[in-house]
């Protein structure tokens, strides 16, 4: 049992390929370019901690893990491109299934829970908290079944998303939340042709595309998410939409949740 643990650890333990040539620029990373794109989550999830502070003292404190989650993911894709090993593998997939159920038990607006939950969200982030831990033990036994999982997270999310950008009036969330489904369509298209057709295309670096739109999608998602939340929880607060480094740069800055409101007062969860 010790060596068939020890073997998950070793390189080209996972079942997993990518098109990228395996050790073909450093000796010792496997996928050199598969690696080095995920810095990317190491740069704006960070920014993001320190723009969301106000939002984390008054809205919601889970705001932080959501980001570090995403530092998580970076990391656990670091592992996983540069030995190609069945842990690393592991690693990275739960790591975006932690993300995916910290967004839904930070932002799901109240109204949407069961009537049930809607006075306690303690009770509905402990439910939330239950599905993590049993879903990470199932991804252990199959981890073949791993990205049919992910993947069926991104349909709600998209859905919810859509739903709350046909409802919303501000032009800069709904700008936001455009790029963020057009980032996600493009990654996937990306991630399946690399996965699928890499016989075909023999292009090698459409899995660190990915990597670079995946993270621009969620995190713009969940900007978007902490929006909806905060103006429908607390609204008292004035919400509102900004760009670092400058309010102008809609385009190219870093979208970020702000309140008019700088009372504090008690949060809605933690």
């Amino acid at each position: 049992m010790g060596q068939s643990l020890w073997k998950d650890f070793m390189p080209l333990s996972s079942q997993v390929d990518w098109c990228e040539n395996n050790y073909e620029i450093i000796p010792i990373v496997a996928e050199f370019w598969n690696t080095i794109s995920n810095s990317i989550f190491f740069i704006i999830p960070p920014i993001l901690i320190y723009l969301f502070k106000q939002y984390a003292r008054q809205v919601c404190g889970l705001v932080n893990l959501v980001w570090s989650l995403l530092i998580i993911v970076g990391a656990g894709s670091v592992y996983f491109h540069s030995t190609l090993s069945l842990v690393g593998q592991l690693m990275d997939e739960i790591a975006i299934l932690w993300v995916c159920l910290a967004a839904l038990g930070a932002w799901l607006p109240n109204k949407y829970l069961p009537l049930s939950l809607r006075d306690d969200r303690r009770k509905y982030q402990l439910i939330i908290a239950g599905v993590a831990v049993v879903s990470s033990f199932l991804a252990l036994i199959k981890p073949e079944f791993n990205h049919g999982l992910l993947f069926m997270f991104g349909v709600p999310a998209i859905s919810l998303l859509v739903l709350e950008l046909k409802k919303c009036n501000c032009p800069r969330v709904v700008h936001v939340g455009t790029m963020s489904a057009v980032w996600w369509v493009v990654a996937v298209f990306c991630w399946v042709t690399d996965r699928f057709l890499c016989h075909v295309t023999h292009f090698p670096y459409l899995h660190s595309a990915w990597h670079i739109m995946v993270c621009l999608a969620s995190y713009m998602a969940c900007v978007c998410y902490a929006y909806f939340y905060a103006s429908y929880e607390v609204p008292e607060q004035c919400p509102r939409l900004r760009f670092w480094p400058h309010d102008r740069h809609t385009w190219f800055g870093i979208p970020y949740v702000s309140l008019m409101v700088t009372a504090v007062k008690p949060r809605k969860n933690l």
